[in-house]
């Protein structure tokens, strides 16, 4: 493999010009510009709240067993032997290396990361439907990491036939197999198992917590992007559902029939009674605050979580990225929702 790589490497300035044309290559290592603020609690505006886990499964950093073995997601046998340079698929595969104390070997990362290793990555790219092969290789990432089948299915073999080593572990699959088959490309599936036990400890807390509750908050995920760049709402096979129907709470996506991030109409919002808006931290900053939430989505302001100003802001790592944070978030969300329960029974002419 080695001889494959050195055969189509390429003068730097090719490889640059290559990289920054089929993918939006940034090499410098600091933060992109427009890279997101977190919302802290200071940041939020009066009556919002910020619910977030703290407690995000980490090992320290050890030897890698490798060279590995693994099974990739697309029925390919794939032998993992440097993963120094790994260009990465998406957030997902980011928050797991981090745990795994291997953040340093985030080589590249998408331009719409939302991790700061992600952002800080040496290299960024814009995955596409027409992003290339070539683009792909200007890298001269020692490993590319997919998280979907539908989005890397395609690249896979024209990749690994010109010599770049790839494993597809897609997202669509409960977190803790994520978070053991991640670990294991990186020489670390012992670790992997201790990570995904933890995750699997917070996710079973979540739904025994969610069991508890009086009633069933009706929620509403609003994004940011999704419908072609205008602003969604969250459907029912999103990871953001997901979570907040472990967390014992309505995703009225689900109701309203929304596939994926698409988006709803101002009556549809008033229609499905939401009674607490849940929106990601990086998606406020593109909203561009509360300001631009309520102009996005007008009608919200006459929906019950409207009239109470009651806005929940996650960070997208334990919202919107189905990864080893999906625990943590979780927890957050149903201990958040039991409270939001109680009141909401308390309530006058409930």
């Amino acid at each position: 493999m080695e001889s494959k790589m050195s055969e189509r490497r390429v003068p730097a300035l090719l490889l640059v010009a290559l990289a920054c044309a089929l993918a939006a290559c940034s090499p410098e290592p600091g933060t992109p510009a427009g890279a997101a603020v977190p919302a802290t609690d200071a940041a939020l505006p009066e009556g919002w709240q910020r619910v977030a886990g703290t407690d995000i499964p980490r090992v320290a950093r050890s030897e890698q067993d490798l060279p590995v073995t693994v099974r990739s997601d697309d029925g390919v046998d794939v032998m993992v032997t440097d993963t120094a340079r790994t260009i990465v698929g998406n957030d997902d595969i980011v928050m797991v290396m981090e745990s795994l104390g291997l953040a340093d070997q985030v080589f590249a990362a998408p331009t719409n990361s939302v991790t700061d290793t992600g952002r800080k990555a040496q290299h960024h790219f814009l995955f596409n439907r027409t992003t290339g092969v070539e683009g792909i290789l200007s890298l001269d990432g020692t490993l590319f990491v997919g998280n979907s089948l539908r989005r890397h299915g395609k690249l896979a073999q024209p990749l690994r036939d010109a010599g770049q080593t790839l494993v597809i572990v897609d997202e669509l699959q409960p977190i803790p197999d994520k978070v053991r088959k991640l670990a294991t490309v990186f020489g670390h599936a012992d670790e992997g198992e201790q990570l995904a036990m933890q995750v699997q400890q917070q996710l079973d807390e979540a739904a025994r917590i969610a069991a508890t509750h009086t009633r069933k908050p009706r929620v509403i995920h609003v994004s940011a992007t999704g419908g072609g760049g205008s602003p969604t709402v969250g459907g029912a096979d999103t990871a953001a559902a997901g979570l907040i129907r472990l967390a014992g709470g309505i995703n009225v996506g689900d109701e309203a029939k929304v596939a994926n991030y698409s988006q709803l109409s101002n009556e549809g919002i008033v229609a499905v009674e939401p009674e607490v808006i849940l929106v990601s931290e990086d998606d406020l900053r593109v909203f561009g605050g509360e300001a631009g939430l309520w102009n996005a989505y007008p009608s919200l302001k006459q929906t019950p979580a409207g009239f109470a100003n009651r806005v929940w802001v996650m960070p997208d790592t334990q919202l919107k990225v189905s990864s080893i944070g999906g625990g943590a978030g979780a927890l957050a969300l149903a201990q958040a929702l039991s409270v939001l329960a109680a009141e909401l029974d308390a309530a006058p002419g409930a």
